[in-house]
This record gives structure tokens, sequence and C-alpha cells, in this order.
């Protein structure tokens, strides 16, 4: 019988009659006081907990020799720490853990003494258990979800690893080594914080009482070497007539606006056409948390800041737009667009600033002029929807959507030229779109990278800049079987 019978069985037999001994006793149950659930769990847990222990015998406290090893080590290296400096000390652990082992016959055969060495070292001038993840150069994310839960993104999936922390405060103690050093603070009055390590990696603190879990870090790699065009076409990200035609679009400094979901590779995107710019131009990079890498020498790189503990002293990515238009900028770069400074990032770009680049989240290109709309109104000006829009379309020529698929792979799946305005409209033409065919068998995306057979626009100012594109690249091949 399915639930849905018994539940209507239930209905036609009618409430128990008030002399049925179950009434009764349900009755008496009722105005007897219920017990605490919680308190019941607990009773029946160590119950059955007691009942697992043979007779006569107490449940002892696990020991963690590991742990005091370590502990141990860590002791003796504090002691030392006044004849000697950590770094100096870091060679000399090894013959300490042995010497330690030696001396306590309860550490032998039961001790990885690398293991515990290894983490000590991580713990003494790296970033704790996760150090082995960050130097991983498969690892191109990793989430620390409290003390307990680790995962990292490796080739695209979310996968949970064995990593752990001690307790709250082993995490916040990496915390803390990774934001002190770029003068930025975190605390229970500012419980949030977007910093970034050495190498330009991004990372994302949220801490309780607003993350419920423990401290929460969130570290967004990047490679030690910065992706080419090259590399994005061979990870099949865009095609080589696509990439062609974006070096063209960036060296005839049209305006490229970058749009996608969080993860979806917009920054990648973003480095790898700024490394399309001819070295010499001048160019200045606006970020909330510096991470682009330009190899061109003539780069002025500018970064915002959060408020002191008053409260004030604030820089925001406005503040710098503007003032960057001060600097003789002949390339802006915004790494994200995402508030007021979308007004004046089009005003600089309807103003001489050709060839700027930016980026902005959404799901699609029409998705993006929706928002960027949104943002010119969070400026405080009111402004009427036709001026804002008539601002968009005469600022930006090219919008590039990049998304994050399912099975982990990332793909630029529009590359869209802005046409201008037809009444209250901004016209949108695709010239490049991914066609998406299905899955395979091991669940990887099928699909490929077509021109739509259109010719943008703006080819003759291509031309005119003397960038020539054969009109072949906008011709799908397999379509007219070359």
């Amino acid at each position: 019988m399915s639930l849905l019978d018994r539940i209507q069985a239930r209905r036609a037999d009618g409430p128990p009659t008030a002399d049925a001994p179950e009434a009764a006793e349900t009755a008496e149950n009722a105005r007897a006081p219920k017990k605490d659930l919680v308190a019941t769990f607990r009773e029946l847990r160590g119950a059955d907990a007691s009942a697992r222990l043979p007779r006569g015998k107490e449940a002892q406290p696990k020991v963690n020799k590991h742990q005091e090893l370590k502990n141990r080590l860590h002791k003796q290296i504090l002691e030392e720490l006044q004849q000697a400096t950590v770094e100096e000390l870091l060679p000399k652990l090894d013959a300490m853990a042995i010497e330690i082992i030696k001396d306590d016959e309860t550490f032998r055969g039961s001790i990885d003494r690398k293991k515990v060495v290894d983490e000590l070292a991580n713990d003494l001038t790296g970033y704790g258990p996760i150090n082995p993840l960050l130097l991983d150069p498969d690892v191109s994310e990793v989430m620390v979800n409290g003390p307990e839960q680790v995962y990292v993104e490796r080739n695209g999936k979310l996968e949970l690893t064995g990593v752990a922390f001690r307790d709250n405060e082993h995490v916040m103690s990496v915390v803390e080594r990774i934001v002190a050093p770029i003068g930025r603070r975190i605390d229970e009055s500012s419980p949030m914080v977007d910093a970034r390590l050495p190498d330009g990696s991004r990372v994302n603190v949220i801490i309780p009482p607003l993350a419920l879990n423990g401290p929460t870090i969130t570290i967004r790699k990047f490679s030690q070497d910065p992706f080419t065009m090259e590399d994005l076409v061979g990870f099949g990200t865009l095609s080589a007539e696509m990439a062609s035609f974006l070096d063209a679009c960036v060296k005839a400094r049209l305006n490229i606006f970058v749009s996608g979901g969080t993860g979806s590779g917009k920054t990648t995107t973003l480095n790898v056409l700024s490394a399309c710019i001819p070295s010499d131009e001048r160019i200045v990079t606006i970020e909330d948390a510096a991470e682009l890498k330009l190899w061109q020498e003539h780069v002025v790189s500018l970064e915002s800041r959060p408020p002191n503990i008053e409260g004030k002293g604030a820089i925001t990515i406005r503040d710098l737009v503007r003032n960057s238009l001060r600097m003789r900028p002949e390339r802006i770069v915004i790494g994200e667009v995402r508030g007021g400074e979308a007004l004046d990032m089009l005003q600089a770009m309807n103003t001489g600033h050709d060839g700027s680049l930016a980026t902005g989240h959404s799901n699609s290109p029409r998705d993006m002029l929706s928002r960027l709309e949104t943002m010119v109104l969070m400026a405080g000006i009111e402004l009427p929807v036709k001026a804002i829009r008539e601002q968009i379309a005469g600022a930006i020529d090219l919008i590039i959507q990049q998304s994050r698929l399912k099975d982990g792979s990332r793909k630029i799946t529009h590359i869209t030229e802005v046409q201008g305005m037809e009444g209250d409209t901004i016209v949108l033409q695709d010239i490049f779109v991914y066609e998406q065919q299905g899955m395979d068998a091991s669940g990887r995306m099928i699909g490929k990278l077509t021109p739509t057979g259109v010719r943008p626009k703006f080819y003759e100012r291509l031309e005119t800049s003397g960038i020539y594109i054969p009109p072949t690249v906008f011709i799908d091949r397999e379509e007219w079987g070359a």
C-alpha cells in the first residue's frame, strides 16, 4: 500500500473513539510533561556507547601520538628561537624529531616522522595544512569550510580532501598570515575580507559569527606563468579563429567587456586579452585585490582599500576609476565592475579612452547590458533609461560571454558585437557562438565553437588600424564543406 493510500485509509477510519484504550493512553501521554528530545537522544547514545564497552573497563581517551610529537617539536623550536631564526631551525627539524623519538619509546614504530616535520614546517612558514594544496599545480581552487572540511577544485571538479586543521584557532592563524602582509584586518567587527597571496592568488575569508562552520577560506589560484591565447585554444576555451579575432580587436583598441558567472574564468580571459596590448602603451589596472599579471613594462596597478577600524578611509573601485582618468592612461583595465563605477567606466570609454577592458557577472550578453543599466543607477545619478542605454551602446564594442559547463570545462560561449541603438533597444549581433551538442559516455560536454557567418560592423575599423583578418574567419567551414 502506498503512502497516499495509507493516509487516505486513516482519514476514512476517522479519529479513535474516546473509550478506546489507545485514546486513553494518548490522552494520558499528552498530559504528561514531554521529555526533551535532545536529552533523550543523548541518553540513548550514551547507553549505546556504554553497551559496546567490555565489562569492567571504561573508555580511555585516545592519545594522538602524531600531534604529541608535533607539539613537542614546536615547543623545542620556541625554546631555541632566542639563538636562531625559524629559517635557520627548519633544516634541523628532522634531527630534532629523531632525538625525541629516540628518547621516548612510545613514539617508535607508530609515527610518520616526515609527515610531522612537513606539517610543522608548513605551520611555521607556510599556510598550515593547505600549503601542499597551494603548491599542487593540478589544484585550481582551495576551499576551507571550517577546521574539519577542506575541498579543492581539480580539473574542473570539486573533491573533498583528507586535510584538516586542529581547531578554529589553527585556521585563524593561517588567515592572519594571509591578510597581515597586505595591511588587511579581520575580526568580529569586520568579519569579511578580500586579500591575495604573494603569487597573485585571490583570497576571500569570512569568519564567525557570520560563518557558522568556523573560519571559511576560499582561494582562487592563478598560474605562476600567466596563460596565453595559445593556452586557451589548447584548453578548448576558444577556437583559433576566435583567438585571432580577439587579438585583432584588442590591438584595434575596441572596448571589450568580459561577462560570465562565478568561477567561469573571466579574470583569466581578461589577463590573456591584456597581454595583447602593445608594449609601448601606458596601462592602468584597477582591482579589488590585485591579481592581473601583465607582461608589459609600463603598467600602473591600483588596488582598492577597505575602511579602517573606525569605518573611515575606504578607497573604492569608483574612486580609483575617477583618479585613473588623471593619470594619462592609454588603456584602463578594470578587474570587475560591481556598482556605481560602471557609470565612470562608460564615460571614460566614451571620452577618448578606447581599448579599455573590464569584467562583470552575468549569464548572457543581453543580461550583462541589463546589469550595467542597474549598476549605473547605483551611482546615485538620476538618468533616463534611454540615456543609459545610449551610453552603453556608444561605449562597449564587444561582449565576451564565458561559462563554466556541467563537466567543469570553461568555454567562451558568445562573442557578441554591440551594434548600436534601434529605438529604445540596444542591438546585439553574435559573431561566434558555442553550440552544445550533448554529452559523451564519460560525462564530457560535446560541442563546437563556430562563427555565425556575420562579419562585424567594425570590420572596416580593423582594416583602417592596419589589421587584416581574412573574411573566411567568420564562415563555418564545416557548414560550407571546406
